[in-house]
């Protein structure tokens, strides 16, 4: 990512390099629960949620909570509260396994049966820059196709190494101003 923005933000310019872009667009999609852990709506969402499932235990496991079946299901019946620790632990799993079901249906949305998604790149923010050094560059909106499980891996692993170099195939499709997107403002999908 050298090129003409190799001392980014010099003049006033603001944005993420594409790589990391990419990786908050994915963040992104990461919705759940609003209530806290620590009120009865939320404690009750994250264990439903959390016991449903043989991944759910496993979330749990992962983020360590070591409990007796018999604690957890007075936790399930609102007998017992989990102590400060475990609620968070338990919001840990709750938010690990969310990540984790959502990088799975993301690999076959963003896949499309191997047409790709189209992706609309937002270059970076130059409001604040004087008139005589901004670049001429405008939102662009490509199709991209046959990197997106390397991307959600990368994610999910926070290699931002490898968000990078997928970057670096993404902008091989913008074309010949390709080192003007290098650094974004956002990117987003309709996925």
């Amino acid at each position: 990512m050298a090129g003409r923005w190799m001392d980014f933000g010099k003049y006033g310019a603001n944005g993420a390099p594409g790589g990391e872009a990419l990786g908050i667009a994915m963040e992104g999609m990461v919705q759940g629960i609003a209530s806290p852990v620590d009120s009865e709506r939320g404690l009750a969402a994250r264990l439903n949620y959390l016991t449903r499932s043989d991944a759910g235990y496993e979330a749990m496991d992962r983020a360590g909570v070591h409990v007796s079946p018999r604690t957890l299901m007075a936790w399930l019946a609102e007998e017992r509260t989990p102590n400060k620790a475990n609620l968070a632990r338990l919001d840990a799993a709750y938010w690990d396994l969310r990540r984790r079901n959502v990088a799975a249906d993301l690999k076959h949305r963003l896949n499309n049966d191997g047409r790709g998604t189209r992706v609309e790149i937002n270059p970076v923010n130059q409001r604040g820059v004087e008139q005589k050094y901004r670049r001429d560059l405008a939102p662009r909106s490509i199709n991209v196709r046959g990197v997106w499980d390397r991307a959600v891996d990368a994610w999910m692993d926070d290699d931002q190494d490898e968000l990078d170099a997928v970057w670096d195939e993404v902008l091989d499709l913008v074309g010949s101003d390709y080192d003007g997107y290098s650094f974004v403002s956002s990117i987003g999908w309709s996925a």
